[in-house]
């Protein structure tokens, strides 16, 4: 390990002498012969000097004004300081303890009492700085997250009888941000929503960094409508600084029940933010019985899929396409639904979302794929004069490196040709890369798949054939069904 740097600030020879024979046995030692002198090199040295021994009776610049320099700059007042002096003034003492001084030794030097000092108050200055990069965000100074768990516990069982809120924040998408302006600009935008944070809640709230680009702090409750009216004047509607691409959801966790962990606390403020996510007239979002209820659902359905998947809860129905041009069936659509064994019937608008979320999709989609496959294999063997079936390729499939192979994999295994299988791209497909997605279905398109914007002119035959009673209700078809028979008779 590199030796502590102690630096030596005494105008008499004799004295820096001394004190270099004491302590460079086992400190590096750097000499300054006045408080001018030492300041010079503290702005070359700022973060290489451990501890400061400065002698008071110094000529050009003394100790006392060196002390004061040292107090106007942030960074060098982190640096112990043990003042030296002949002087036996209870006085001295105090002004020299007032002016930041961490210790006060007296002259003539006695060897063992400075080597202790000087380690006890090294030892002691390392402790506080893993304390605080414990308790502190290095970038943004804000409490770190455990350290801010730990105040906000403290705060509720002190103030029993006081209502709190939680608040969190969340930049959209600020992965983005990063990877367009660079990480520096990135820090720079951190720093600048810790700030606003800090002055929403001002003097009688606690600010935390949770993670990332998330923060969160926690006020009393009949501080949240001052606090969000500030919310809305600083951030300008929903806008950071000058830079009105930058946008920040805000969620609200108002705190009812205390037995619910703080962890769990700051999960429902920041469940309330996502839930307002693209959102882009929206910028605060309260948590409440009904979006937990969601929250629950949406978890039920997660923990469900993959059995659903294997037990074969998803079927595939196949949606008509008829012709304008003859009047003939042109095709057909696939589309999935879930019948679950308790739920019943399940809308996709709940279910699909969710899984483009997070990513199941791209198994439901392969697996809607194969179904189809299977069904165009099954009408040619029957003899049925073929036709297109579309099926969703999602923006989770587009990013799938397989994608292509797996495609040309099922059509090989079922002897399906590729203009079989039309393509269609939901709307989500488009968010993000639109050079990878054009790249990839440039490739597809020369390997015989057709998009299905490419179709003829056609309508769904959701358009034409209806439920009894002036019903609105599109209708789906099983693939053992309506189509087989119209396809029989020629149709």
């Amino acid at each position: 390990m590199p030796k502590k740097r102690i630096l030596v600030v005494e105008d008499n020879n004799l004295n820096r002498e001394m004190l270099c024979e004491i302590l460079t046995q086992k400190y590096a030692v750097v000499e300054a012969e006045n408080g001018q002198q030492a300041l010079e090199i503290l702005k070359q040295n700022r973060s290489g000097i451990d501890l400061i021994l400065l002698d008071l009776m110094m000529p050009v610049m003394d100790g006392m004004t060196f002390l004061k320099r040292v107090g106007e700059d942030e960074n060098l007042t982190l640096i112990p300081v043990i003042v030296m002096t002949q002087s036996d003034s209870e006085k001295d003492e105090i002004a020299a303890l007032s002016c930041g001084a961490t210790d006060f030794v007296p002259k003539p030097y006695r060897p063992q009492i400075i080597l202790h000092r000087v380690a006890s108050i090294i030892k002691l200055r390392e402790t506080a700085a893993m304390v605080n990069q414990f308790q502190y965000d290095r970038l943004t100074g804000v409490y770190s997250k455990e350290f801010f768990y730990q105040k906000v516990r403290e705060q509720l069982a002190d103030n029993p009888d006081e209502e709190y809120t939680l608040i969190c924040s969340n930049i959209e998408n600020f992965k983005l941000y990063n990877d367009i302006f660079g990480t520096p600009a990135g820090d720079r935008l951190l720093k600048q929503v810790a700030e606003t944070t800090r002055n929403m809640v001002e003097t009688d709230g606690i600010c935390g960094r949770y993670a990332a680009d998330r923060f969160v702090f926690l006020l009393k409750k009949e501080q949240e409508l001052k606090a969000r009216k500030r919310m809305e004047e600083k951030l300008q509607n929903g806008h950071v600084s000058s830079n009105r691409d930058v946008m920040i959801k805000w969620g609200v966790y108002e705190i009812t029940d205390r037995s619910v962990p703080v962890e769990q606390m700051c999960d429902r403020a920041f469940l309330a933010a996502d839930s307002i996510k693209g959102h882009y007239n929206e910028w605060i979002a309260v948590y409440d019985d009904a979006l937990r209820g969601r929250m629950l659902r949406e978890q039920a359905i997660t923990d469900s899929m993959e059995t659903a998947l294997k037990e074969g809860q998803f079927t595939v129905y196949l949606q008509p396409k008829y012709s304008l041009h003859d009047d003939e069936l042109a095709g057909a659509e696939a589309l999935v639904r879930w019948i679950h064994p308790e739920w019943g019937f399940m809308s996709p608008g709940e279910f699909i979302p969710l899984f483009e979320k997070n990513g199941f999709i791209t198994q439901l989609d392969q697996y809607v794929w194969e179904r189809v496959c299977v069904i165009l294999r099954d009408w040619r063997e029957k003899g049925y004069a073929p036709i297109p079936v579309s099926v969703n390729v999602s923006r989770a499939d587009v990013y799938q490196s397989d994608l292509i192979e797996t495609l040309q994999g099922m059509l090989r295994k079922y002897e399906i040709e590729a203009k079989q299988l039309h393509l269609e791209l939901t709307e989500s497909a488009y968010t993000e890369n639109p050079a990878q997605i054009i790249e990839t279905v440039d490739r597809l398109r020369k390997l015989g798949f057709i998009p299905a914007s490419n179709e003829p002119s056609s309508r769904t035959c959701a358009d034409i054939w209806r439920l009894p009673r002036g019903s609105n209700t599109p209708l789906l078809c099983s693939a053992t069904s309506l189509i087989p028979r119209c396809l029989q008779r020629g149709l």
